[in-house]
């Protein structure tokens, strides 16, 4: 007997997710497209996106879950409009490192995972007695085309950022997909392929640049990508364009006019209480221990990013700020334990004050030991208008 489509998207609702649709298990339709991608290295350091295991997957997802039948796509609302819209003077306030909307609260894979793996759990324990055989879980964990198949399941289109738009909610929501052996009774209709029609808004707000062209992201550009996945030096050449991003960015997301039907009520397990954590003062930031940062961020997403890329994106935020308020604790951060908060310590102190910190540079080095950061500190005299010789 085949599963209830009906009975599965009315128990996912129940469980607090927004959005939920069904469709077949096949491989996502863009996967040239995905190919083309990757010949072209646009996805930078994330090489896990390369491995042929996972483009075999992609290709075929038995290799998933032997005898899939079935992607049963959910989505959960993040963005809670009301709040970001009171906040958002203070959200661009240069002296605030900014975090995505996606990041203010608790760490979705875990939320998200939890309810998905209760649902299925329940579903497939009444229809075990219909000899249901397995399913899977994913949560920006497996070798998915989330996206795709969200718009295949009729969540929303694909827009030119690339993100997956409800037409009627915009695109501030998770994704969840369980792939399972069930075969439904009905599946949903695809949703358009995109809506985007002539607008462009997302392409040209870009800080960086990152979209070549409308559909295609190239991820080394993006800022969510280099505050967040990029885990060395960041390019001088991108450090001035990121603002005072310092997890994440929205910038493609907030232009979509799709997103004036942003839902008001969104999960509030992923909302910010407090300013703070949407914005945090850069001052506190740079003056951040360890153990503080343990202590606030553990169980959110920003934990995965670890303490000195923290660290790292808050120093570019602030010399991006370029007020003397800082200059204090980055004049400590030349000392830190951690290379890449060195080096880019020493670009922020310079961003700030020029050639004036020329002196305290040449002592710096004088008395650094790691390769990279001596040359880190070698290129900002070499862009100044004095050489420096050693």
């Amino acid at each position: 007997m085949k599963a209830s489509h009906s009975l599965w998207k009315e128990s996912a609702l129940r469980a607090g997710f927004n959005l939920v649709g069904i469709t077949t298990a096949e491989p996502s339709p863009n996967l040239q497209a995905y190919i083309h991608w990757l010949n072209a290295h646009m996805y930078g350091e994330m090489q896990y996106l390369a491995r042929n295991d996972r483009i075999q997957r992609r290709m075929d997802l038995n290799q998933i879950l032997s005898g899939v039948r079935s992607l049963v796509v959910v989505g959960m609302d993040y963005a809670w409009a009301s709040r970001s819209h009171r906040w958002s003077a203070e959200l661009r306030n240069p002296a605030r490192g900014r975090i995505a909307a996606y990041a203010w609260g608790a760490d979705y894979h875990a939320v998200m995972q939890e309810r998905l793996k209760r649902l299925t759990a329940e579903l497939t324990g009444i229809a075990a007695r219909r000899r249901c055989q397995d399913w899977k879980v994913y949560v920006d964990t497996g070798a998915l085309l989330e996206r795709s198949h969200g718009q295949l399941a009729g969540l929303g289109f694909i827009g030119k950022n690339t993100m997956l738009i409800h037409p009627r909610k915009g695109g501030n929501f998770f994704l969840g997909v369980i792939l399972t052996t069930l075969e439904f009774d009905e599946y949903d209709p695809p949703a358009p392929v995109s809506m985007c029609g002539s607008c462009q808004r997302c392409l040209q707000a870009c800080p960086t640049q990152a979209f070549p062209e409308p559909y295609v992201l190239d991820a080394r550009l993006c800022i969510s990508y280099l505050t967040i996945e990029h885990k060395g030096w960041l390019p001088r050449e991108l450090r001035e364009k990121m603002g005072n991003w310092i997890f994440g960015c929205d910038v493609c997301q907030e232009v979509c006019p799709f997103q004036r039907f942003a839902s008001s009520e969104a999960e509030t397990v992923f909302q910010a209480e407090m300013l703070d954590r949407a914005a945090p003062r850069l001052l506190d930031l740079l003056s951040l221990s360890e153990e503080e940062f343990r202590s606030r961020y553990q169980g959110t997403v920003l934990w995965r990013l670890g303490y000195p890329r923290l660290l790292r994106n808050a120093i570019i935020a602030a010399g991006n700020w370029g007020d003397e308020l800082a200059l204090t604790p980055l004049e400590r951060l030349l000392d830190s334990d951690w290379p890449i908060v060195r080096g880019h310590a020493a670009w922020a102190l310079v961003r700030i004050l020029g050639e004036n910190v020329h002196s305290l540079l040449r002592r710096r080095l004088a008395n650094e030991g790691d390769g990279e950061v001596r040359r880190e500190i070698r290129q900002l005299f070499r862009a100044g208008t004095h050489q420096f010789t050693a």
